[in-house]
């Protein structure tokens, strides 16, 4: 592949499951996969999934909406393994700029995955602070945008060709497997999928005929098993 497949999601068994599958490059998270998979304590849940997968990129993100905050939030996490990523959201919830805090910790060496990022505009005030050897991470919602009825490929398409070495462009919230072909194919660097479009992956080039032969007998057995009549 030419792209990094990241695994997103929170469940403790999945991350297990994948943790040693060579296609699975990283891990991403964030509070509200946490909250439905039922963590209830940060730190003993960052520990957990460091143990787990001590080799691969893991990002985890700040909470708090003060700029200050999220910055001693960001410096905690990041003494948790070399290959941790703080996500901070591109502005906090009054729609603030957090470039100076991205800034502020690309200086000190620790790499950030910058979340929640929408538009050009957006990438732009960026670009000033994300200009250094330290690894960083993009997060372009594709999958949000494109709910909108806008194609996200061109958003993400600039921001590849506009960002320096340090920065790999992700592409996030995918909605099907195809997302995963388009990524790659306008040079995405990483593109985040939960476990159930990961297991999609397998059926890549498969024959759609016999696909569609499969289809046809799923519904059949179905109407069977739950003894419809007419």
């Amino acid at each position: 592949m030419k792209i990094d497949l990241y695994a997103d999601g929170s469940d403790i068994n999945d991350i297990k499951r994948l943790s040693n599958n060579p296609t699975i490059k990283g891990f991403t998270t964030n509070p509200t996969l946490m909250r439905k998979a039922g963590v209830n304590d940060y730190l003993k849940f960052i520990k957990e999934v460091t143990s787990i997968v001590p080799n691969k990129p893991l990002s985890f993100e700040v909470f708090s909406d003060e700029l200050g905050e999220m910055e001693i939030q960001a410096r905690k996490i990041a003494q948790h393994g070399e290959n941790v990523y703080i996500k901070i959201p591109v502005t906090n919830t009054k729609g603030i700029s957090t470039a100076s805090v991205i800034e502020s910790l690309l200086i000190d060496g620790i790499k950030v995955n910058v979340t929640a990022v929408f538009t050009i505009e957006q990438v732009n005030k960026l670009l000033p602070a994300i200009k250094h050897e330290t690894p960083v991470i993009i997060s372009i919602f594709a999958g949000r945008i494109a709910d909108t009825g806008i194609d996200p490929k061109p958003i993400m398409k600039w921001t590849i060709d506009n960002v320096s070495d340090n920065v790999k462009v992700l592409w996030a919230s995918p909605r099907e497997v195809y997302n995963f072909y388009e990524a790659e194919s306008i040079g995405c660097h990483i593109i985040t999928m939960t476990p159930s479009l990961i297991d999609k992956i397998s059926i890549r080039d498969k024959c759609l005929e016999e696909y569609s032969l499969e289809t046809v007998k799923m519904f059949y057995d179905d109407a069977i098993y739950a003894g419809y009549k007419l």
